[in-house]
């Protein structure tokens, strides 16, 4: 299988999805759009992964190259292919089905538990996700679900965190995909906004106490992978 992703900053790549790629020997390409607008390998990928990133959908005037990235995206999309989209990623699949992406009305950072319902489109995620699980999350803003799409997951900060638009397009928009060293990246790079606070917001050491949540979460990423894969 042939997975391409878009990566938006250095410190937001696979993380432990690159482990699984090598582990099921996929082939797997990118494009990192601080470095390049090079999309060629994007025409023959099977999967389409839309990682992270401390930009806004609505900043498309800062970051031109978003809105090419929103258009391949539906393209994707509109060609079959499986699409998973990661935090920004969430968004980005969220705009390009003609959702609104905006600011959240308070960040949410940290360990905070998610609870999932499987009605719908969502229903044959019962048997690859938790009903409940405590996962990572970073980000200040959400989306509005598009239309034809399915929510299957909220926190009690964001009633907004994943959604599955027909049987291979799904939006989270947590983080299952971290390493300790990728957390610990997201740590440094989002070290204002920690510092910042707020109610929905853990301090550093609150979020390494929890650094043991890594292994299922991990479990819980590598399940929906296989799920995807074996569409």
């Amino acid at each position: 299988m042939h997975i391409h992703y878009f990566q938006h900053v250095p410190f937001e790549g696979l993380s432990c999805i690159a482990g699984w790629a090598s582990s099921h020997q996929h082939q797997v390409t990118y494009t990192r759009w601080y470095e390049s607008t090079d999309t060629t390998a994007l025409a023959t990928a099977d999967w389409l992964i839309i990682m992270g990133g401390p930009m806004g959908v609505y900043e498309q005037d800062h970051h031109p190259w978003m809105t090419t990235e929103i258009a391949l995206i539906r393209e994707a999309i509109q060609q079959n292919k499986k699409v998973l989209g990661i935090c920004l990623g969430s968004q980005l699949i969220a705009a390009a089905l003609g959702a609104n992406v905006y600011p959240h009305t308070q960040p949410e950072i940290g360990w905070f538990p998610l609870d999932l319902t499987f009605q719908g489109q969502a229903a044959p995620l019962e048997t690859v996700l938790p009903h409940h699980f405590n996962t990572f999350h970073f980000h200040g803003d959400t989306f509005d679900v598009p239309a034809g799409a399915t929510r299957f997951a909220a926190s009690a900060a964001c009633s907004h965190q994943a959604f599955i638009y027909g049987d291979r397009v799904i939006g989270l928009q947590f983080h299952m995909e971290l390493t300790a060293e990728s957390l610990q990246e997201m740590i440094l790079h989002g070290a204002g906004a920690i510092a910042a606070g707020g109610p929905f917001v853990q301090n550093e050491e609150k979020i390494r106490q929890h650094m043991n949540l890594l292994t299922q979460n991990t479990e819980t990423m590598y399940r929906l992978l296989d799920y995807m894969a074996a569409l």
